[in-house]
């Protein structure tokens, strides 16, 4: 079987070589750096995973510019492409999945249509009833940033939108290339399983956002989080997971996430999912009073990335401490080895972490380092457990 994949992005490159053990895959990107890097069998992502499969497994993998080429005789095309949200409109921007799609109706006239990438609900089928079709369907994707082909390795549930022969075949495909024979596969409708997704994403933000906020009141009232939040997670309902204070939930899929559920709300009466969306913003505003009240002369913010294993530091949320702290005139300099930029926000960037800790009186780090333990008392953290 030939299966196309649109974009290289965590999504697109997990799913490639998921799917590539057992078929042939063309995966084509815009990016020629990208697309360079995947043909020498290296990783462009951090993801421990990938790297290993892509430099020692045999894989049916043609990486390509050419999106003629990669969605020619294909009986699939798997849409793996960015949708950022965006605030002018209040939804994500699917521009990129719709043209996509166009394409792979002109260019690949067998091949039924997977969109991958996080969309609206109702957007498939729109998009269907507006190009004439019902070749395309929804798979949502359940993915960790950094454990991406791991998570499609072992899914927690393989869930399509759609209940006709195609559906039920890419359900099987990604159940025969997992190595889990036991995983729950759902098929659904696409609405439902568009809202699958969202509603999953929100509740995991909710999450982050109730034991941010509880460490939000322990830190107010001098008592000790930890305690709280263990004695809480001892419950089986709620569980001892998911619970590690941060600077608030971020990273791409979270904060889009739940604004476009949000959006998705627009004629139906809800409280909690705006207080979720808020919640994130409080928890910012808290943190970095919190910073300044150290009266700090240098701010120093250690990593932009959301987690270890990461190298992903899109809406990462000590991004907004950063920018709530320089709006109060405050100095700030970013140690982020990633970052090629000497400036980021026009903040300076600084590569030599022994200048970086001598030059900050105050630094920040969403999640504690142990090249950071020489000078602990300049750390600012709410890493409670020493886990993402």
């Amino acid at each position: 079987m030939k299966i196309t994949v649109a974009g290289l992005g965590y999504v697109g490159l997990s799913m490639s070589i998921l799917l590539a053990q057992r078929h042939a895959v063309h995966a084509f990107d815009i990016d020629p750096g990208r697309i360079a890097t995947v043909q020498a069998r290296q990783s462009p992502i951090e993801d421990a995973d990938i790297s290993r499969f892509l430099e020692s497994v045999a894989l049916d993998l043609t990486p390509t510019a050419d999106q003629a080429l990669a969605m020619a005789d294909a009986d699939y095309v798997v849409i793996c492409t960015p949708t950022s949200y965006e605030p002018r409109t209040n939804r994500f921007d699917t521009a990129s999945v719709e043209a996509v799609a166009e394409a792979a109706l002109r260019l690949a006239p067998r091949a039924s249509i997977i969109v991958k990438s996080t969309v609206p609900v109702g957007f498939t089928e729109a998009l269907n009833q507006r190009l004439g079709t019902d070749r395309i369907l929804f798979s949502p994707e359940f993915l960790r940033e950094g454990r991406a082909l791991h998570d499609n390795l072992h899914p927690s549930r393989i869930i399509v939108g759609g209940t006709g022969p195609a559906a039920q075949v890419f359900a099987d495909l990604l159940k025969q290339a997992s190595l889990d024979p036991d995983t729950p596969v759902m098929l659904t409708g696409s609405r439902e399983a568009e809202a699958i997704k969202l509603f999953a994403n929100t509740f995991l933000a909710m999450r982050v956002a109730f034991f941010n906020e509880l460490d939000s009141y322990a830190m107010m009232h001098g008592i000790d989080s930890r305690q709280i939040i263990q004695g809480v997670g001892l419950d089986p309902r709620i569980g001892l997971h998911y619970n590690n204070p941060s600077f608030g939930y971020g990273g791409y899929c979270l904060p889009k996430d739940t604004k476009q559920l949000l959006a998705n709300y627009e004629s139906v009466p809800q409280s909690l999912i705006r207080a979720i969306v808020e919640a994130n913003i409080t928890r910012k505003d808290f943190i970095a009073d919190r910073i300044l009240e150290r009266r700090p002369r240098m701010v120093g913010i250690y990593r932009l990335v959301m987690k270890a294993g990461s190298d992903n530091f899109r809406d990462s949320a000590i991004q907004g401490i950063m920018k709530r702290i320089k709006a109060k005139g405050i100095p700030v300099t970013v140690y982020e080895p990633r970052l090629l930029d000497d400036l980021f926000f026009n903040s300076t960037v600084e590569r030599d972490l022994d200048r970086f800790k001598a030059d900050c009186d105050v630094i920040i780090a969403n999640r504690r380092a142990p090249e950071l333990a020489d000078v602990e008392s300049k750390v600012f953290t709410r890493d409670i457990f020493g886990a993402d």
